[in-house]
């Protein structure tokens, strides 16, 4: 049983995908704090001049330290819906599969989301539809989880009787291997290898969202993702 654990994120990019279809189960971690400069909020997306962020402004003045995701609020009056729907159609308007998902992210900017998680989770649902990936998600707002760090992640993979945790590549700065050896669970880490594919412009930008994969290359996104990639 392969456990993968993240942050949600807003519009992720294809390694944040990868990640989950290589898993048997994913975990969302939305009880935890919101950190500034993440990408719970913000993600890039191609342009002419190389690429930009796509930021969901939210509230956090004074509220830094008791912060968590799942509780997170949007501030509404920046009026971020149209700014973020206007430039995909700009910068996506003309590529092959725009038309066959339009629909779906024109109703999604045209709703009043309260909540940046209730965001997430109608955007990511779709995308992982689309992509045909059909890894079992879990919330860690809905598992009532304790611990920190290292602790926090063991008793997850515990709660789901995983016996390998697919960690981030950045796992190996903060995660006691040992620990999780002891438990059972053999830990392992996820060095996603970006795949060139063609965009909407000269040159090749990665690390963007996942939408500019789906954009561009449509039915074959999945294949795309997991091109190249060494097995889990």
């Amino acid at each position: 049983m392969i456990a993968s654990i993240n942050q949600p994120a807003y519009l992720p990019w294809l390694g944040y995908f990868h990640r989950i279809a290589v898993s048997d189960v994913h975990i969302v971690l939305d009880h935890v704090q919101f950190e500034k400069n993440s990408f719970t909020n913000r993600n890039k997306i191609r342009t002419k001049d190389g690429w930009q962020w796509l930021t969901v402004p939210v509230k956090t003045k004074g509220r830094f330290g008791n912060l968590s995701i799942q509780g997170l609020e949007i501030n509404g009056t920046a009026k971020w819906e149209k700014k973020h729907w206007n430039a995909i159609q700009l910068h996506y308007g003309r590529t092959s599969y725009f038309g066959q998902h339009a629909a779906f992210f024109e109703d999604l900017y045209c709703r009043h989301w309260i909540k940046i998680n209730d965001l997430i989770r109608e955007s990511t649902r779709y995308l992982l539809e689309v992509l045909g990936i059909r890894t079992r998600l879990l919330f860690s707002s809905k598992m009532r989880m304790e611990g920190k760090k290292n602790d926090l992640l063991l008793n997850i993979c515990r709660a789901v009787e995983a016996t390998h945790y697919l960690s981030g590549p950045l796992g190996r700065d903060y995660l006691n291997a040992e620990l999780f050896e002891e438990r059972g669970i053999h830990l392992t880490y996820h060095d996603y290898k970006h795949p060139i594919y063609p965009q909407a412009y000269p040159g090749f930008e990665s690390r963007m969202s996942v939408v500019d994969l789906l954009f561009n290359c449509g039915p074959e996104s999945f294949d795309v993702l997991m091109r190249n990639q060494e097995k889990t």
